[in-house]
């Protein structure tokens, strides 16, 4: 259980819209790190922005909001696909990084 925020989560999620060249990657980092979330995120070759965070329930879905609803100041989300939702006992990562290669 994660300290206060409910169960330990993690989850892959894909965002689909005008998302590359826009500095989502930069923001999404950034609102990762104010919510307390470790993982990953990067661009990929279909020109969706890819990633995986964990951290407390309540942090995760105030941060699904976020890749769902607001993103970038430039972005433009046309949706935003999670997956392997799935309760973990440990975090696999110790922090939340932008991935430079492409998937």
């Amino acid at each position: 259980m994660a300290a206060g925020g409910g169960r330990l989560l993690s989850v892959d999620f894909e965002v689909f819209g005008r998302v590359q060249g826009v500095f989502f990657r930069k923001y999404t980092k950034q609102n990762a790190k104010k919510n307390g979330l470790v993982g990953w995120v990067m661009n990929t070759d279909k020109d969706t922005v890819l990633g995986q965070m964990q951290g407390p329930e309540d942090k995760i879905r105030i941060m699904k909001h976020w890749l769902s609803k607001t993103g970038s100041p430039h972005s433009t989300i046309d949706k935003c696909e999670f997956r392997n939702e799935r309760t973990v006992f440990s975090q696999d990562y110790s922090k939340f990084s932008v991935k430079n290669e492409y998937y």
